[in-house]
């Protein structure tokens, strides 16, 4: 484990008589091998982490089950389960059919395990036990002998209801209804009731409110507000249960100096950065008033805002070391000052104790 404390600065820009005013670091310990897996097993990409009442981590990842050939054809999905102290206690649904490119995985108020696939185009809910309940959406090589990921044609082929084209996330308000993100293709959320049955969605291509570019990631607060992580256009847009648009914000925030990229090269300015604030992964704390947002593999910061949208510190950089994120694609927010970060880029799931 790594303690990491930061204090607020106030930098002079180079050149420059702007000051930029940077928002608070706030002080976190992270432990990069806080769950462990059997001996002689790693994971691959992690794209998404979630928790269940009884502290259970469930830890979603990239790797391959199955045996070779490209990522959409190998299966690249695993289901990990952790005790509380983060011993390892079962993979779920080994190879499973609606499984292909891992995405999301999220935890219900019944502890029903929620995992969205990207590859497969499908949502699966899965009991306690990890025994499939619920399928949502359809693998395209099922009605199809030539399987492959959907092409993204300009404009995009009209959606189906009940359908999905690159899912990314799913959320739960309070009388248990279900909300999808639909994603890469289709740009809008789905919304279905609390007995799994389509009521209706919204949403189309656009950078105007209620159209999305790539809606990546979906968090829903104590009073049934939906937030919406609209990636390539750097907002959170929140609406009502009905898809009704409320407002829009950006958590983006001065850059620091030095700050470096994992992969690919680093920004030469970087007071222009297309990531900065793209909301990567959205988590709300039960019952809270904030809202986390990751961002991608640079600037790579997990962002701490109020649900106004007022940015209140910014937890760690981009790099690869314990403390450090490069691709933050899923948190869960146990509590305000308990985070978990799953991390494409860096193949890890972290536990951060924050103001420790």
């Amino acid at each position: 484990m790594i303690r990491l404390s930061y204090l607020l600065a106030v930098t002079t820009l180079c050149c420059s008589t702007a000051v930029a005013q940077y928002a608070p670091q706030i002080p976190f310990e992270a432990d990069a091998e806080f769950v462990r897996l059997p001996e002689g097993r790693n994971f691959g990409e992690v794209p998404a982490v979630a928790v269940n009442s009884l502290g259970h981590i469930f830890v979603f990842t990239r790797s391959n089950p199955t045996g070779g050939g490209p990522a959409y054809g190998m299966h690249a999905a695993q289901l990990y389960e952790f005790d509380a102290t983060g011993e390892f206690i079962r993979e779920h649904g080994h190879g499973l059919y609606a499984w292909a490119f891992a995405h999301g995985v999220r935890i219900d108020a019944n502890d029903n395990i929620w995992t969205v696939d990207k590859g497969s185009n499908m949502v699966v809910r899965m009991n306690p036990r990890g025994r499939v309940v619920w399928v949502f959406g359809r693998k395209p090589e099922s009605s199809s002998e030539n399987a492959r990921p959907f092409e993204h044609v300009d404009p995009p082929l009209p959606p189906q209801d009940g359908r999905f084209r690159e899912p990314t996330d799913v959320a739960f308000d309070s009388a248990g209804n279900i909300y999808i993100t639909d994603g890469y293709v289709n740009s809008r959320v789905a919304k279905y009731d609390v007995n799994g049955d389509w009521v209706k969605s919204w949403g189309e291509p656009g950078d105007g409110p209620g159209e999305f570019h790539l809606p990546h990631s979906i968090a829903i607060d104590r009073n049934d507000n939906v937030y919406v992580g609209d990636r390539t256009n750097a907002r959170i847009q929140v609406f009502d249960t009905d898809g009704n648009f409320q407002r829009m914000f950006s958590v983006a925030t001065p850059i620091r100096p030095g700050s470096r990229a994992v992969n690919g090269p680093t920004p030469g300015n970087l007071d222009n950065v297309p990531g900065n604030g793209a909301p990567n992964s959205l988590c709300i704390p039960p019952g809270g008033d904030v809202i986390y947002v990751g961002e991608s593999t640079f600037p790579g910061r997990i962002i701490k805002a109020s649900l106004d949208g007022e940015v209140l510190g910014v937890i760690g950089n981009s790099g690869r070391n314990p403390g450090e994120f490069s691709g933050a694609h899923g948190l869960a927010c146990p509590s305000e000052n308990v985070l978990f970060v799953a991390e494409t880029s860096n193949s890890r799931a972290q536990k951060l104790i924050l103001n420790p």
